[in-house]
C-alpha cells in the first residue's frame, strides 16, 4: 500500500500562498517544480496528463519534473487511473507525505517551549517540551538548539528542515531585530541553529506563523488575521494568500498600540497598549474574585476595546476572517461577542459582511503548525 494512502492528513489542507516576486528564468525550473508540488500536496495523487493540464505545463515538462521528483523520494507511482474511458490508463503520482518530516518548535510562551516532530501533512509523530527556566540570550539560544537536537533525534522518518515560531520582529531571513522579553537584539537565529544543527532553519514570528498553520492546515480564509493572546498580545497577517511583512517586518503588533490614555505602563515602556488589557495574565487578574456577571462585564469592556482596535485593520484590508488563539475561558465568549459586533458597528457593511471572528481551529498547536508551514515553503516550495 502507498504512503500517500497510509498517511493521509486528519485535517483538510487550505490553499496554498501565492508567490509574489516575478519568476525570473533562472528560478523557472524550481518554479515549475514547486507548482508540481503544491497540486499534488492539496488535491492528492494525479496523473501526469492531469497534472500538466493543472499546471499549464508541457506534458513533456511535468514527465521530466516528475521523474525528478521521484528520484528525490519525494514523489512515487501508485497505480493506474481506472474509469476514465477508452486508451491507456493513466499513471497516478502522488506526493510522499510521511516519508520525511519536519522539526517544529514553539517559544511563544517565555516559560515552557514546545516541539514536536510532524509529517509533511502537519500530523504530530512526537511531542516534547521543555522549561525554559528564565533563560534569555546565548542561553536561551543554546537551550533551543539542545532541545531541536532531541527532536531531531526522535524522528522516525528523514527531517527535510527546523521552523521555530518566535516572539519579536522577524525578517524574512530569520534574524531576530528585536525580541525584549528574550534579549534578542539583532540575532541572526535562523543562520546560528542552522550551522550547529546542520539542517535548514526556518525562523519567523509566532503570530505570522500561527496564521500560516491556520491559512494551510486550518482551513481559514485567504484574508485574514490571527490574533494570538498569552503573555503578550500579537497578531499575523495573511492577505490575498500572501504572507504580510510590513516595511520593517513588523506587520501585525497591534499588542503595542494605544488603546487607553493614560493606561497602565507595558512593558514596551508607553501606556495604554492593547496588551495591558488583552493579554492572558492581564485578563485574569482583572477577573479574578469577580462573579460570573461581573467577569462577563470586564471581559465584554476588553472585546469593545479590542473590536475598536480591529475595526480599522478590517476595513483597511477587507478580511474575511479573524482569528483568536488562546486560552477559551477569557476569549470565547463576551470578548469575542463584543469585539465582533464593534468591529460590525464601525465598519461598513460591505466590508463587514460575512465576516467571521472566531477561535483559531488549531488551538495550542497553531505555532508549530505554522513552524511546519514555514519549512514546507522553504524547502518545497509549498504552503
Amino acid at each position: 500500500m502507498s504512503s500517500m494512502t497510509t498517511g493521509g492528513s486528519r485535517r483538510a489542507l487550505g490553499s496554498g500562498l501565492r508567490a509574489t516576486a516575478k519568476v525570473l528564468p533562472e528560478h523557472t525550473r524550481a518554479h515549475n517544480r514547486a507548482m508540481v508540488l503544491q497540486h499534488l500536496f492539496h488535491e492528492g495523487p494525479t496523473s501526469r496528463a492531469d497534472l500538466a493540464r493543472a499546471t499549464s505545463l508541457t506534458r513533456v515538462t511535468v514527465s521530466d519534473l516528475i521523474n525528478v521528483l521521484m528520484a528525490e523520494g519525494l514523489v512515487e507511482e501508485l497505480g493506474v487511473q481506472r474509469g476514465r474511458g477508452v486508451g491507456k490508463p493513466a499513471i497516478l503520482v502522488g506526493m510522499r507525505t510521511d516519508a520525511f518530516q519536519i522539526v517544529a518548535v514553539d517559544l511563544s510562551d517565555d516559560t515552557v517551549m514546545r516541539g514536536a516532530v510532524l509529517t509533511l501533512t502537519g500530523e504530530a509523530v512526537v511531542r516534547r517540551s521543555l522549561a525554559v527556566d528564565d533563560r534569555t540570550g546565548d542561553e536561551l539560544v543554546a537551550l533551543i538548539e539542545r532541545f531541536a537536537r532531541r527532536l531531531v533525534a526522535a524522528a522516525t522518518q528523514p527531517v527535510i528542515g527546523v521552523g521555530i515560531g518566535a516572539p519579536g520582529v522577524i525578517d524574512g531571513s530569520g534574524r531576530v531585530h528585536e525580541a525584549p522579553n528574550r534579549k534578542w537584539v539583532d540575532l541572526p537565529l535562523a543562520a546560528i541553529l542552522s550551522d550547529r544543527l546542520g539542517l535548514p532553519v526556518q525562523v519567523a514570528n509566532d503570530a505570522d506563523v500561527a496564521a500560516l498553520g491556520e491559512y494551510t492546515y486550518g482551513g481559514a480564509s485567504d484574508s485574514l488575521l490571527v490574533v494570538t493572546v498569552g503573555q503578550g498580545v500579537g497578531a499575523g497577517l495573511v492577505v490575498d494568500g500572501s504572507r504580510v511583512y510590513g516595511t520593517n517586518s513588523a506587520a501585525g503588533e497591534l499588542g503595542h498600540v494605544t488603546v487607553v490614555d493614560d493606561g497602565e505602563e507595558c512593558a514596551c515602556g508607553r501606556r495604554g497598549c492593547l496588551e495591558t488589557l488583552l493579554s492572558a495574565p492581564n485578563l485574569r487578574r482583572a477577573v479574578e474574585n469577580l462573579d460570573a456577571d461581573e467577569a462577563t462585564m470586564v471581559l465584554a469592556r476588553v472585546g469593545r476595546i479590542l473590536g475598536t482596535t480591529l475595526a480599522p485593520v478590517v476595513s483597511a484590508l477587507n478580511l474575511g476572517e479573524v482569528l483568536l488563539c488562546g486560552p477559551a475561558d477569557l476569549l470565547d465568549g463576551a470578548l469575542r461577542e463584543a469585539a465582533h459586533a464593534t468591529v460590525v458597528e464601525r465598519t461598513m457593511p460591505a466590508v463587514s459582511a460575512g465576516l467571521r471572528l472566531r477561535m483559531a481551529t488549531l488551538d495550542d498547536d497553531v505555532v508549530l503548525a505554522g513552524a511546519a508551514v514555514l519549512v514546507l515553503g522553504a524547502q518545497l516550495g509549498v504552503s
